[in-house]
């Protein structure tokens, strides 16, 4: 499970087939099968061999596992999997039954006095009050830019949900870790190969394996990476007694899903980023007119990390994002109902929550997020073929129109 020394700077198909293949067994399926097993019997000495020492029967390399014993510890497939994360995100990932028990882990783990976190995703708010409340509430919530102090996690979420706008990692890395803080770094929009958040500075990096990881909106799975096998082995201990870890059936499909990321994740990027770029120049256009086909006046707004340019530090989405921009974004319609109605007049955006799937999603945020204006929708960009969408959304921009008029 040892990461690379260095990354390749787009991510290759040949680790993400390869990477687990050390500690696959020879000779197996080509596809793993899907072990239901929760116990695996002890492998009995032959008696000429010797009783063995207690001390040498525990001994267990749980990073490469020669064999599994129970599947709260280890499972064939999820170590397979976990194996694959660590190489591609550089560090030693290990995988949890969702995302926000990953974000709870590293809560457990950091047992943080102070947390520095905001806006992001709702769910990891949730999160942290569910931790709190084991503290007492005795833990301290600031924002980002607030004057750190000795000993605070800085939580960061980038690029930002719902939104999709990109946050200076080195910089709140450099913040937090001149009051001896860590860094956690949410990279859940943008796994690799769009952005490596430990060349920033991030301690750890956590990303719902639910969403680009899986890839096909069909399993739950979160994934905390660390930078040592030290970190990774107090994590492990942690998850078997909080039995937070992942069935059987969701590490086949995690494993799976994994072998075509540099297929999935590039094409999404570049399909959004077009697409983000379109609609904002539709929203620079004045009712009464049209851009595109599309009509003036019906979108306000868009964000998208391609959009933002420098800001007044200096900080550059683009070299942070170095393997593309972000696959989901937002975008802010003029009025509510049409916010509303917008997700069900288009046939190739599934009107859903989520995000990161071959499919496009198309959300009034509002309906998952009861903090979001009611205009803002958030698009999750799939792999259909551009000119698709654009078509798409063209003609349920036109037919919110002729629906208005006849109102």
């Amino acid at each position: 499970m040892a990461p690379k020394d260095e990354r390749r700077s787009l991510l290759s198909g040949t680790d993400l087939i390869h990477a687990d293949d050390d500690i696959h067994r020879s000779g197996s399926d080509v596809a793993p099968a899907i072990s239901v097993t929760t116990s695996e019997s002890f492998k009995a000495p032959r008696p000429d061999a010797g009783v063995k020492k207690a001390s040498e029967i525990d001994v267990f390399d749980l990073l490469n596992p020669p064999r599994h014993i129970y599947s709260r510890y280890t499972q064939g497939v999820s170590s397979r999997a976990e194996k694959v994360l660590s190489h591609i995100n550089g560090g030693f990932a290990i995988t949890y039954a969702s995302g926000l028990a990953a974000c709870y882990a590293a809560l457990v783990y950091y047992q943080p006095k102070r947390i520095a976190i905001t806006q992001g995703y709702h769910g990891c708010h949730a999160t942290i009050e569910v931790y709190r409340k084991t503290r007492g509430g005795n833990v301290e919530i600031i924002g980002i830019d607030d004057d750190f102090q000795t000993g605070d996690l800085c939580w960061l979420e980038t690029p930002l949900n719902p939104t999709g706008e990109a946050r200076d990692i080195q910089f709140y890395a450099d913040k937090v870790h001149a009051v001896g803080g860590k860094l956690v770094v949410d990279s859940t929009f943008a796994p690799p190969p769009l952005q490596y958040p430990f060349k920033w500075g991030a301690d750890c990096v956590m990303h719902s394996g639910t969403k680009y990881f899986g890839g096909h909106s069909d399993l739950l799975c979160g994934v905390l990476v660390v930078k040592t096998a030290d970190e990774w082995g107090k994590l492990w201990n942690d998850r078997t007694f909080l039995g937070n870890m992942m069935g059987s059936l969701e590490s086949w499909l995690l494993l799976r899903s994994l072998r075509t990321l540099h297929v999935r994740v590039p094409k999404q990027s570049v399909t959004a980023t077009g697409l983000a770029q379109w609609l904002s120049q539709a929203s620079q256009t004045r009712s009464g007119q049209s851009f595109d086909g599309v009509p003036g006046g019906l979108i306000e707004k868009v964000w998208h990390s391609s959009l933002q340019g420098k800001d007044e530090r200096g900080f550059e989405p683009s070299k942070q994002l170095e393997g593309g921009w972000n696959a989901t974004f937002a975008i802010l319609l003029a009025k509510a109902d049409h916010a509303t109605q917008l997700p069900h007049l288009v046939k190739y955006f599934i009107p859903a929550t989520s995000l990161g799937g071959v499919e496009s999603l198309m959300e009034q945020r509002v309906q998952s997020d009861p903090g979001a204006d009611p205009r803002l929708i958030r698009i999750s960009v799939g792999v259909e073929e551009l000119e698709d969408l654009k078509d798409d959304l063209r003609k349920a921009f036109q037919d919110l129109v002729k629906g208005s008029a006849k109102l």
